[in-house]
């Protein structure tokens, strides 16, 4: 089975960049309109989150109508909506969704601060947008966050 891929409504921003924290490619468009989120979901066999009631049912089984206004309970929502376990959490840019590859210090030596050269040993860099990110002490917070959300998932990455 295909793992589940989502486009989210402007009203979901937050909820896209934790869906992506938990490894789930999701597409957010800040200024889209319904028809073309409702497009790009039917072309790309994506799961179109909304708040919205209308689109939801002009999506009909490509929609998941999120009722909560409160993020952790919007994540709790989806997740077990769709049966996610955030196998791969921190495995995917929280910016563009694009996917973190492993990459060795040397080459990003230039594009991060000295101390954070000089004390982390593994860097991750987005495969679309080029952005470097490093285990710092957010790895945490963004850990305990996800901890609810994360069902027998084998060891994650961290970014």
């Amino acid at each position: 089975m295909d793992e589940p891929r989502f486009v989210a409504d402007v009203m979901l921003g937050r909820l896209a960049r934790w869906l992506r924290a938990l490894g789930y490619d999701t597409l957010y468009f800040r200024d889209a309109p319904d028809r073309r989120l409702l497009a790009v979901a039917l072309a790309e066999r994506r799961r179109l989150l909304t708040r919205d009631v209308a689109l939801a049912l002009r999506a009909r089984e490509a929609g998941l109508l999120v009722r909560s206004e409160e993020l952790d309970l919007q994540i709790k929502e989806v997740t077990d909506a769709c049966g996610l376990a955030g196998r791969q959490a921190l495995s995917r840019c929280l910016e563009c969704n694009g996917v973190l590859v492993s990459t060795p210090p040397e080459a990003v030596r230039d594009r991060v601060p000295p101390y954070t050269f000089a004390t982390c040993r593994e860097f991750w860099q987005c495969s679309d947008c080029r952005r470097v990110f490093w285990a710092g002490t957010h790895v945490a917070g963004i850990r305990r966050r996800l901890e609810p959300h994360l069902r027998d998932s084998p060891k994650t990455e961290a970014s």
